[in-house]
């Protein structure tokens, strides 16, 4: 059992995420294709990149390092995962191309440790050659601009639909009902958090850090959640979410995405649980200054009203536009 304890801090800096972070998809959808099987939402998925990665393929020698130190099961570094990829794909790479040595060599020296060997490639990366880090981070590059960008959307959705479930258990229990609610082996008592199903037994204190909850789209729904491997880093906890419900809400969003077009759309669900410019702007990947604009559309509209707070323009969706979201009158 994994036993996470929090302070009154702890719990004041605990946060879900508020985009799907690319590097943890990236991590967990590559074990998806190594693993035989797959749930059934993943199949047709699945089967269209394999189709891309034969042997002697190109796109297979490109993520061939990304591959090398992330088996399918057991340890893989936290390298691949670091805190910077909530704010995205780049600012994940960039994080990783500018990690020091000393962890490289300790991190990547344990996969190969686990792994009996360590290939040339992977020998660079572990020496903490610049050559190396920029193989890894391309491979990522690459492995995300095909297997996670062309279902970005739907893993989008899916990811808003979690979110606002989860949102909607803090608003009627508060952060106790919140984390009881992440998945059945998880339990949340005094304090603490017992992750049942994680071995061998372990303590992390969390001493003022917080926790960052991250919902993931690839993350099996019957295997235990994660965290990082090393519990000096910045934690999170990383849960399943329901991919049906993704499907759902897209299928039910097609109708309004063809009146006022798919990033107005997006815009507006987001609205559901309030938000910045800013960080609306991030969560559909455009700039805040196209945002803006759009957001603006959907004020004059009135589908979203907007309160400024200091500097921050926040924006909310009203009841007309929860009625045109919803399908009512």
């Amino acid at each position: 059992m994994l036993r996470i304890h929090f302070t009154s801090e702890d719990l004041a800096q605990t946060r879900l995420a508020d985009a799907p972070d690319p590097l943890w998809e990236v991590v967990l959808s590559a074990h998806v294709l190594r693993i035989r099987g797959s749930e059934a939402l993943l199949g047709p998925w699945k089967q269209a990149l394999l189709e891309q990665l034969p042997v002697g393929s190109r796109l297979r020698a490109e993520i061939e390092p990304l591959i090398a130190i992330n088996p399918a099961r057991g340890y893989f570094p936290d390298l691949l995962t670091p805190t910077e990829s909530a704010e995205g794909l780049e600012a994940g790479l960039e994080a990783l191309l500018s990690l020091p040595r000393q962890r490289l060599r300790r991190e990547i020296g344990r996969v190969g440790d686990e792994q009996g060997r360590l290939d040339s490639v992977t020998t660079d990366l572990a020496e903490g050659r610049a050559y190396g880090v920029k193989q890894l981070a391309e491979a990522i590059r690459n492995y995300h601009d095909a297997a996670i960008a062309p279902i970005a959307e739907r893993i989008r959705v899916a990811f808003e639909a979690d979110r606002a479930q989860r949102a909607q258990a803090f608003l009627n229990g508060g952060i106790s009902a919140l984390l009881n609610g992440l998945h059945p082996n998880v339990s949340f008592a005094a304090g603490v958090l017992e992750l049942s199903d994680v071995h061998p037994d372990e303590d992390i204190y969390l001493a003022g850090r917080g926790l960052r909850l991250v919902p993931s789209f690839f993350k099996f729904t019957d295997t235990k959640l994660m965290t990082l491997a090393d519990p000096e880093l910045p934690q999170v906890l990383v849960y399943p979410i329901d991919r049906s419900a993704g499907l759902a809400a897209a299928a039910a969003r097609e109708s309004l995405a063809a009146l006022v077009g798919r990033t107005r759309a997006a815009l507006l669900e987001l609205t559901t649980n309030g938000g910045s410019t800013s960080e609306l702007a991030r969560r559909v990947s455009i700039s805040p200054a196209a945002a803006s604009q759009h957001l603006s559309v959907l004020r004059e509209a009135g589908l979203v009203s907007s309160t400024r707070d200091g500097n921050t323009v926040r924006h909310h969706l009203t009841p007309l536009g929860q009625a045109v979201l919803s399908g009512g009158p």
